[in-house]
């Protein structure tokens, strides 16, 4: 087990780039759908590379802790078995995601690496019995554990354990007893993995955050290319808000939640659209709390989405960059460039120090996160200096430690979709009380951070994404 105070997120390597922040990916959660999937393409992999692919007639997977409690909801035996077949989560088609699913649970078979190309390797897999959850067994190092053994006849030739940490993330466990460590070999000119680190290298360097973001970017690519997957990136996550805010119905799962996004969108249409007028000066909120509905209920739904830097929280960051374009003055790509760097940055403070994982510290690892970084890049393009950014991402995290993640269902809908909107309008809040400040931050990020982990820790795992305590047991059927 990790020492007390630590977790994987405080163990890892300094990574600064924003592409390791932001994702595309597929609903409803980063860690139960999409690092479930990467993971079983490379367990995958992993046999085609060692020569064992055509041995292999059949595999057995397990989910523990947090995958076990609640990845039914979250759609993880689903990505398991798409991702056993080679299929990735930027690529995988998820309108015909549902379908396939099924046939292999009809078929009880399904073909290893078959997406990479090639004919793959067709193996007996039945789901009722070769899925196992295990929902009170946790494995040490992370909540969000998985174990994948692969059998040729009855000889057992692969065995392999990997963790989900957050956003997409997962690690393969080497076997040694200690906690398994991402490894970085990219040299950047200025890591950092604290707000006071950020700061002091943007003063001393004469740098705004997106610019030191950016030198870092390109000292691994070409410019020209960073700001084409960052554009990718938003043209992404408009296309998912707007395929929310039209898209009718229900979402999946059983607890039949209306969609709410396309009656929000069709009142504000018929009110003025976008105009701010006198009778409402806060009709602009009502747009902020569309955007991150609509995104979120995509998410839900298994839809396309921007890991952001968690997909229960996608819906925060595409919601405040949506009122930067649509109401502070400026161009919008370099407004979204210079919002998405700096959001980044302190999404990179957080995955280098503590954790984006709802299952190791709660919904304030998630939503906490993305309220801050988000608070942090519109406070950019308002102007703010670098340690006035960093303090609209305390004052963002501030106000959301000792948030539980305790899913209705075990799905990724209530309380979630609806929080998303709560924090973008108060991640708007944080960063004009930030640039109207002079700057001094009485609590600083680091502290805030540091307390953010503390409080997951100590947290009782039945309100760590388990859907076992809080609103997921207290919800009255009348």
């Amino acid at each position: 087990m990790l020492p007390k105070g630590a977790a994987l997120g405080t163990l890892c390597f300094v990574t600064c780039s924003i592409f390791d922040v932001f994702k595309i990916g597929i609903g409803p959660s980063s860690s139960h759908t999409v690092g479930p999937m990467i993971a079983a393409r490379w367990f995958a992999v992993g046999l085609a590379e060692a020569g064992l692919l055509d041995r292999v007639d059949r595999l057995c997977v397990e989910l523990f802790g947090s995958l076990g409690a609640t990845g039914w909801g979250h759609g993880t035996g689903s990505a398991v078995l798409i991702g056993l077949e080679g299929e990735q989560p930027a690529t995988v088609d998820t309108e015909t995601l549902a379908a396939r699913v099924q046939a292999i649970r009809q078929s009880t078979q399904l073909r290893l690496l078959s997406a990479d190309g090639g004919p793959g390797k067709l193996i007996r897999f039945d789901p009722t019995i070769d899925l196992i959850r295990h929902m009170s067994t946790r494995l040490p190092f992370h909540p969000n554990a998985m174990q994948f053994t692969a059998w040729a006849g009855e000889e057992q030739v692969a065995d392999e354990i990997w963790y989900s940490i957050g956003g997409g993330q997962v690690l393969k466990d080497d076997g040694t007893g200690s906690p398994p460590l991402p490894v970085d070999e990219r040299q950047w000119p200025f890591p950092f993995r604290r707000g006071a680190h950020l700061i002091d290298l943007c003063n001393d360097n004469q740098l705004t955050i997106p610019q030191l973001m950016m030198a870092n970017e390109v000292s691994q690519r070409p410019e020209a290319e960073v700001r084409e997957r960052i554009a990718e990136l938003w043209r992404v996550i408009t296309e998912c808000i707007e395929t929310g805010q039209r898209q009718t119905g229900t979402l999946p799962g059983g607890l039949f939640v209306a969609r709410r996004a396309p009656q929000l969108y069709r009142r504000l249409q018929a009110s003025g659209g976008h105009t701010l007028g006198v009778d409402d000066p806060l009709a602009a909120l009502d747009w902020v709390s569309l955007w991150a509905l609509a995104v979120n209920e995509q998410n839900a739904a298994g839809g396309r989405v921007v890991t952001a830097p968690t997909n229960g929280a996608a819906g925060i960051i595409p919601a405040v960059g949506s009122y930067a374009v649509r109401y502070l003055p400026g161009g919008p790509d370099e407004q979204i460039t210079d919002f998405l760097l700096t959001a980044a940055a302190i999404g990179i403070i957080f995955k280098a120090t503590a954790s984006i994982s709802g299952a190791e510290v709660g919904c304030q690892g998630e939503v906490g996160t993305a309220c801050a970084m988000a608070a942090a890049g519109l406070a950019q393009l308002l102007g703010g200096t670098p340690q006035q950014v960093v303090n609209a991402a305390e004052i963002g995290l501030e106000h959301h430690l000792g948030l539980t993640c305790d899913p209705v269902g075990g799905l990724v809908q209530i309380p979630c979709i609806e929080r998303n909107a709560v924090a973008a309008v108060k991640a708007i809040t944080a960063a004009r009380l930030a640039i109207n400040d002079d700057g001094y931050q009485y609590v600083t990020l680091d502290n805030c951070v540091r307390t953010m982990m503390e409080t997951g820790l100590d947290m009782n795992s039945k309100y760590k994404e388990t859907a076992a305590g809080g609103l997921a047991v207290n919800i009255v059927e009348c």
